[in-house]
């Protein structure tokens, strides 16, 4: 597939006022995935699960929700969450994003917040999101993007792994990727300005997609 570039995107961002001490984008995807009744969602690092059970209130008893996450500990939490509140429309299953455990052509929406940039493999977690989604499904994911490279010291130094840079690829990159999966309407929807993390300027931002209706 051709080079992607931001030419070739819908771009309908609010600019997002950059903080050295956070990551903006992290948390804001479900804020654009406008989940509909009846519909199955996947919330892909799904930590405690608190986006999974929004999630499955707004799809209601005729839909269901999916939270994938490593962390045992995590979903352990996110489990007792759903049952304390009665929510039985959904699930948290333990699975590497490079192989997520749902059915193919399954899933209408994927979000998540600052996770995909720690796979190294990004283009089989793409791959693997482009595989659930059914036709026309939809991702919205809110990531960090790095300016420039980030070098090679940083991709397993612990304090950059904790702030979701150490993993981070360039726009153009990440842009590629989606383009090579097959994805179309890219859109980005909120874009902060760069801010510095380490040795390199890194930017917080929500992007939305489509899987393709058909071959």
């Amino acid at each position: 597939m051709s080079r992607m570039n931001t030419d070739q995107i819908q771009i309908r961002y609010t600019l997002l006022a950059a903080d050295d001490n956070c990551c903006l984008s992290c948390g804001g995807a479900i804020n654009y995935s406008n989940a509909h009744e009846g519909e199955v969602c996947v919330d892909l690092g799904s930590g405690k699960g608190s986006d999974v059970l929004r999630l499955a209130d707004e799809v209601g008893e005729n839909g269901f929700v999916y939270g994938i996450d490593v962390s045992e500990g995590m979903l352990k939490k996110a489990r007792k969450s759903a049952e304390k509140l009665g929510i039985a429309n959904v699930e948290f299953v333990r699975s590497e994003l490079e192989q997520i455990q749902i059915e193919s052509d399954s899933v209408h929406l994927v979000i998540s917040n600052c996770t995909i940039n720690h796979a190294s493999d990004k283009f089989r977690v793409w791959s693997e999101i482009e595989r659930i989604l059914k036709k026309s499904g939809r991702f919205v994911v809110s990531d960090i993007y790095a300016i420039t490279e980030v070098p090679e010291e940083y991709r397993n130094d612990p304090q950059a792994v904790a702030e979701c840079w150490a993993g981070a690829v360039t726009k153009q990159e990440y842009l590629d990727t989606l383009n090579r999966v097959g994805f179309t309407s890219i859109e980005i929807i909120e874009e902060s300005k760069p801010y510095g993390k380490g040795e390199v300027e890194v930017v917080s931002f929500t992007i939305a997609g489509k899987k393709r209706c058909c071959s």
